[in-house]
């Protein structure tokens, strides 16, 4: 009561409320340094899924009727067995690849709004994107359509959805692919949104390096050649199998 008195008569007392201590890691995700290294650590991982999972799918051209495919997933829902029970491996890995996808897609959005909030006033004259090339530009768009593509991807092919693919096996990778990439719309669907994902690899991997500090202008040239090479890799590696399919190499 003492504030209270020295302030003279009705004067209010102070009260002094001690703020509760935040861990440390929300604090550093809290800032846009800890967004972006969220961002650069989960890019990583999930960039690597991206190359796993292309570099799986081309098990489709074993010329032994699938059988190489079908037993690649099989040994993904038995890895650690007998220790580990039935698709616990599996389950594992799923789990980390969406908590990426979800810390990634979180980090990218919030701090798109820690920017424009550090810059209330917009550009005069419209933002300036002669630095910029399209694909930056693009970069949110294209994330949204590939996750709407990414659920459909699962409801095709790992769910097994009856609406999206009636004739669904369960453990026939192979005769699934091919039973869906079979319908022209599918396929289209399938080339049209590895083209989306390509741009947003390339400026993915591009950001990657800058987030890491290799951002001098004497990296940018093999820095550029990198997330050129990785994008390409991974777009005509996920492209071929639909066109093949159709091409009729499997029949």
């Amino acid at each position: 009561m003492q504030a209270g008195i020295a302030g003279g008569r009705g004067a209010i007392p102070t009260v002094r409320t001690r703020q509760q201590p935040r861990f440390w890691l929300l604090d550093f995700y809290g800032s846009a340094v800890g967004k972006k290294a969220v961002m650069a650590i989960t890019g990583i991982i999930l960039l690597g899924f991206v190359f796993v999972h292309m570099a799986g799918n081309l098990k489709v051209y074993y010329n032994d009727g699938g059988e190489h495919l079908n037993a690649y997933g099989e040994w993904l829902r038995t890895v650690g067995s007998p220790v580990l029970p039935h698709k616990t491996f599996l389950w594992a890995f799923r789990s980390a690849i969406i908590l990426s996808v979800g810390l990634h897609i979180h980090a990218a959005v919030t701090l798109t709004l820690l920017n424009r909030r550090a810059r209330p006033i917009g550009y005069k004259g419209g933002r300036n994107y002669v630095a910029a090339d399209y694909a930056a530009r693009t970069m949110r768009w294209s994330g949204v359509l590939i996750g709407a593509f990414l659920l459909f991807h699962l409801m095709d092919l790992t769910w097994g959805t009856s609406a999206v693919h009636p004739d669904f096996q369960g453990g026939k990778p192979f005769e699934n692919l091919i039973a869906s990439f079979e319908r022209w719309p599918v396929a289209a669907v399938y080339i049209g949104a590895n083209l989306l994902l390509g741009m947003h690899l390339y400026h993915g991997v591009w950001s990657l390096f800058q987030s890491l500090g290799l951002n001098h202008v004497r990296f940018n040239h093999w820095r550029r050649g990198v997330a050129v090479l990785f994008a390409a890799v991974i777009v005509v590696g996920n492209i071929s199998i639909p066109i093949a399919v159709l091409a009729g190499a499997f029949d």
